[in-house]
């Protein structure tokens, strides 16, 4: 059944008028035949106004090549439209055109363009953009001369930025932020600082727009000297301080800025939500998120996605289920890529493998990562058959491997002691894929080979590696020597352990087990008194039964 037009109980509206109370692309499409039938196709103020509502580029654009004589306003209501739903390229060849077929850019079309140019950072097309200004006279406006000033800033060319600014006539608060953030992008925080003090006026957006640029960089003190300095502050102020402290790794004080915040948009629950899941603080991000809902807060797609990374470090099955039953009530639309992978992550990690493999098999297209997410949660929950089998099955799609799927699958031969799966795998990742083995591939085949007994091969493969191995590898060689009673090489191994960690008393404690074993009290005796000597105790053990 066709979607009706708005309803407009006492009169007949104008075109006009539907077209601004149009809610939907069906609507529009009918008032389009409208206008079609009224012979209304050459009217420039519809067709600009059907312009802006159209979701479709091809639409627009066909309607746009009806127009005998496009004015320079309809040619800006195209570039408009083309610089938010397409790709620079395709934006700046229409210009182009625009050019060649008579229309003649103005003071709106340049800073139009110049965006499109800063947000790409097309430094040759911006300079002819520039030069195409100074030859109209369109560059004394103030806004063509502060997007000139914003492009050089972005493209890091500050001098070009600087002289733009000093030659206009007329300036704004824009103009002297652009300028700022310019210095700030270039790492010249004492002349981004001189330019701000010197500033005939600010507003809360230019303090935000500084601290924001300071974090950025990494300038996270300087930042926090700004915050504590505004006058005024807004959610933005607080939020962008957040964001930063939780990508620094500082919890307590994005956490302590949050609790301050006089109010709370969804980006700063999304800031601190994320920023504990990115902070291996799971829990955390579950239990303001609970708090969150607790509040009428309506979560975006964002923090769910988050909130199911958080879930998958938790491992929790009821959370999981809970978690994807709100996401189906919550009318966020599950088909979207990042969503979808967040989801099969979640429910393949807390071990919900059937869902897992329900949503892994409808996503439209498999990456490197999605299959990671499967291959994972099959080792974790004691499934290596299918983590291998699926490993294969991504190969043979023709994706390649990365450093982080070879250490997953590794991990999963590991689990299931398969050797000869395990040696495959680390070879083909050096000579089929060309990748340089890390500590962690190092680690995970030495526990592969200690756990099935095979520890001369495993400590050949220690001694073998091109950088030193840490001590988690010598480690898991040391635990497989007790376990399979090999005191010559658990010396070895133990002595090692000494040099690395002197203070670990569970090195001392194994070998000294080991010694136990083999009723070699001598060797027990000297262990122990080593460790007397040192100052170190074994950790007592404890239960609450």
């Amino acid at each position: 059944m066709p979607t009706s037009l708005p309803y407009f109980p006492k009169t007949i509206p104008s075109l006009p008028t539907l077209l601004r109370f149009c809610r939907t692309q069906t609507q529009l499409h009918q008032i389009h035949a409208h206008i079609i039938k009224k012979g209304q196709l050459q009217d420039h103020f519809l067709i600009s106004l059907f312009i802006s509502l159209s979701t479709s580029l091809s639409y627009s654009t066909s309607t746009f090549n009806a127009l005998y004589q496009p004015t320079t306003f309809l040619w800006n209501c195209l570039l408009k439209t083309y610089s938010k739903r397409s790709s620079f390229v395709r934006t700046f060849s229409l210009f182009i055109r625009m050019r060649s077929e008579g229309g003649i850019p103005d003071k709106y079309t340049y800073p139009l363009m110049i965006k499109a140019c800063s947000s790409e950072f097309k430094a040759w097309e911006g300079r002819m953009l520039h030069g195409l200004a100074l030859k109209s006279g369109d560059k004394e406006d103030v806004f063509v001369g502060t997007s000139l000033v914003d492009f050089y800033g972005k493209v890091k060319e500050i001098l070009n930025a600087r002289k733009v600014f000093d030659e206009m006539s007329e300036r704004n608060v824009v103009s002297w932020t652009a300028l700022v953030v310019g210095y700030i992008n270039v790492g010249d925080f004492v002349e981004a600082k001189k330019v701000f003090d010197f500033m005939p006026e600010r507003n809360v957006a230019t303090w935000n727009a500084l601290i924001s640029c300071l974090l950025k960089t990494g300038d996270l003190t300087n930042a926090r000297k700004m915050f504590d300095e505004m006058p005024e502050r807004n959610v933005i102020s607080y939020t962008t301080m957040i964001d930063g402290y939780a990508k620094a790794g500082d919890m307590a004080s994005a956490r302590f800025l949050f609790e301050q915040a006089p109010e709370r948009d969804i980006v700063a629950w999304s800031a601190l939500i994320s920023g504990y899941d990115q902070n291996g603080q799971p829990n955390e991000a579950v239990n303001i998120f609970t708090r969150m809902v607790e509040m009428d807060v309506k979560p975006d797609e964002y923090i769910l996605v988050s909130l199911m990374s958080a879930c998958s470090q938790v491992g929790s099955l009821e959370l999981s289920r809970w978690v994807d039953c709100y996401l189906s009530g919550s009318g966020i639309d599950v088909r979207q890529e990042h969503v979808l992978a967040a989801l099969v992550d979640m429910n393949a990690k807390c071990g919900n493998l059937d869902r897992a493999a329900k949503l892994f098999e409808e996503m439209p297209k498999h990456d490197v990562v999605s299959y990671c997410s499967m291959i994972q949660g099959f080792s974790i929950h004691s499934q290596e058959a299918q983590a291998i089998q699926l490993f294969n099955r991504m190969i043979s799609e023709g994706l390649i491997p990365d450093e982080v799927a070879f250490t997953i699958i590794l991990n999963a031969c590991s689990g299931a002691g398969l050797v000869d799966e395990g040696w495959h795998y680390f070879e083909i990742m050096k000579n089929e894929y060309s990748l340089v083995p890390t500590l962690d591939h190092y680690a995970c085949m030495v526990d592969l080979l200690s756990r099935t007994g095979r520890l001369k091969a495993a400590y050949e493969l220690i001694k073998s590696m091109p950088v030193e191995p840490h001590a988690g590898a010598w480690g898991a060689l040391l635990g497989a020597c007790k376990l399979h009673g090999d005191v010559e090489l658990g010396e070895l191994v133990a002595a090692r352990l000494f040099d690395l960690e002197p203070l670990n008393a569970g090195n001392y404690v194994l070998l000294s087990n080991i010694y136990a074993a083999a009723e070699q009290w001598v060797d027990v005796s000297l262990v122990r008194n080593k460790m007397k000597e040192r100052g170190l105790r074994k950790i007592v053990g404890c239960s609450w039964i």
